[in-house]
């Protein structure tokens, strides 16, 4: 009897790991994003599952930064202010995001006036250059970032 039910606990137990790791194999997540769908879950399951996710690098925050940091700089028109507010709304402790920031400090204000660049551009065929300067401070950017573009345009 006792058999049977450690055996059943077993299948639970995989079969509760088979439906996180889809999730997680679906869409890169962070840990906050796994810690919040599957909160109704028993804690100590959910614990041992992220465990086993971050043993075999499923969840990594470290590689979130970095893949939705490239992925911003890829896609997107950005300031730094905006990219950590959006990894630190996805879960992303700040610390650790200050660390990345800081250790890729140059190549990300590279990145910030660069974006700054593109939508001065933009922005320049309808709007004045007061104007412009306004609509990046609202979304961020840093006065340096804002001067430099406006000087290399």
């Amino acid at each position: 009897m006792e058999f049977t039910k450690n055996l059943k606990e077993a299948e639970e137990f995989d079969n509760f790991k088979t439906k996180v790791l889809k999730y997680v194999l679906y869409k890169k997540r962070t840990e906050m994003e796994v810690r919040e769908k599957f909160k109704d879950y028993e804690i100590s399951k959910l614990e041992d599952v992220i465990d086993f996710l971050k043993e075999y690098k499923y969840i990594d925050d470290i590689d979130y930064i970095k893949r939705s940091i490239e992925e911003f700089k890829t896609l997107k028109n950005f300031s730094l202010k905006e990219i950590k507010y959006k990894l630190i709304q996805k879960g992303i402790d700040k610390s650790l995001l200050d660390d990345y920031i800081y250790s890729h400090n140059d190549e990300l204000l590279d990145y910030e006036i660069k974006s700054a660049k593109n939508i001065i551009l933009k922005k320049n065929i309808n709007m004045e250059i007061e104007e412009i300067k306004s609509f990046l401070y609202k979304k961020g950017y840093m006065s340096d970032s804002i001067k430099i573009a406006i000087e290399e345009i």
